[in-house]
């Protein structure tokens, strides 16, 4: 399941959140004419709801060079939805951004854009940058990489995440605790991420993250029981939560349990059903335990809700055309060229 994108997304936030670096979130540049301020509203509006005509307002606003870096970095947060020559462009010149809150949001954007291989090439040197928020949000971006992907950066990402480590240490909140262990658990130093996340429950109890992370760290080291055991736990204290539902399903779909994760992920969404993750997830696990109409609903929901949500798109094309529904195919294609004539499925076609 593509976890990638969204993790890289929290991650990035997290770092804002818990304040790691020196870097406070600021929009000090002068206030635009009313007549510019209207466009790039409008052109943000248009973007975020699919509106024809998406790409090109969103990428003329990306050309300006009158923005505030607060304003620059809300365009990043739409242009994975848009994906072209063009965008990666536009992500590419914003990694060089004076602004450290931009070169983050260009990092976000380009981990969305473009293959493991590539973003390594694009996001290896910021993990020199003289900004530590950006050098960690760098890091976030690369995790999970093959060797192979990363190349010639392994070093220095090894240096980084050192560093990265070392400041979520001196932050006593949940959150960089929970961060903490995950970047533990990814270079398998279990005992620390333990460490971190017992400091973590300390501070907060019914943490949810937390729980979710122990939840994975214990399965890490093998105890499948004490896992289901700790899941089980928070989940009788917390009957109503999507997000413990969504886990539940998670957990066993890695335990081979798939009819009952279906369960899960339907009361996930029963309970959150504005969540497009959460209904996404639903939709993949009914195609995969091949309930192909029920899936396509699922997509469908998300689309009439969020016409620029191009991963769901994307996704129901794909089942649509597994079933032959080639008209239905069609329709959706021909929605995403006016959205974004340059977007490679377009391009590609049929």
């Amino acid at each position: 399941m593509p976890k990638r994108q969204t993790y890289t997304l929290i991650s990035l936030a997290l770092l804002i959140v818990l304040g790691v670096g020196s870097y406070f979130w600021r929009d000090d540049s002068p206030e635009p004419s009313p007549v510019l301020k209207n466009t790039y509203a409008k052109a943000l509006a248009q973007a975020h709801d699919g509106l024809p005509g998406a790409a090109r307002v969103l990428y003329q606003q990306m050309a300006r060079n009158d923005l505030s870096p607060v304003r620059r970095a809300s365009l990043h947060a739409e242009l994975p939805n848009y994906p072209s020559p063009l965008a990666l462009k536009l992500a590419s010149n914003d990694l060089r951004h004076e602004d450290p809150l931009v070169r983050r949001a260009a990092i976000t954007s380009i981990a969305a854009l473009v293959p493991p291989a590539q973003r390594s090439l694009l996001l290896g040197p910021l993990l020199d940058d003289k900004e530590q928020s950006v050098r960690f949000a760098a890091a976030d971006a690369l995790l999970g990489l093959s060797l192979d992907d990363i190349g010639l950066y392994f070093g220095p990402l090894q240096d980084v995440l050192g560093q990265y480590q070392q400041a979520l240490q001196n932050i006593d909140e949940p959150d960089a605790q929970v961060h903490l262990a995950r970047l533990y658990m990814h270079e398998q130093r279990f005992d620390q991420a333990g460490v971190a996340l017992t400091r973590a429950l300390s501070l907060a109890p019914d943490d949810l993250q937390a729980l979710a992370t122990q939840v994975r760290l214990l399965e890490h080291q093998g105890h499948t029981d004490p896992s289901r055991e700790v899941l089980a736990k928070a989940l009788q204290r917390h009957p109503d939560s999507a997000f413990l539902q969504h886990e539940l399903g998670l957990w066993l779909l890695r335990h081979h349990q798939d009819e009952y994760a279906l369960l899960a992920f339907a009361r996930a969404v029963e309970l959150e059903p504005d969540n497009n993750d959460y209904r996404y997830t639903l939709a993949t696990s009914l195609h995969d335990l091949d309930q192909t109409d029920a899936a396509q609903k699922q997509l469908e929901t998300i689309l009439a809700r969020q016409p620029a949500n191009r991963k769901a798109r994307v996704l129901l094309i794909n089942y649509w055309k597994e079933t032959g529904q080639l008209q239905n195919v069609q329709i959706l294609l021909a929605q995403l060229e006016q959205q974004n004539p340059d977007d490679p499925l377009v391009q590609q076609g049929l």
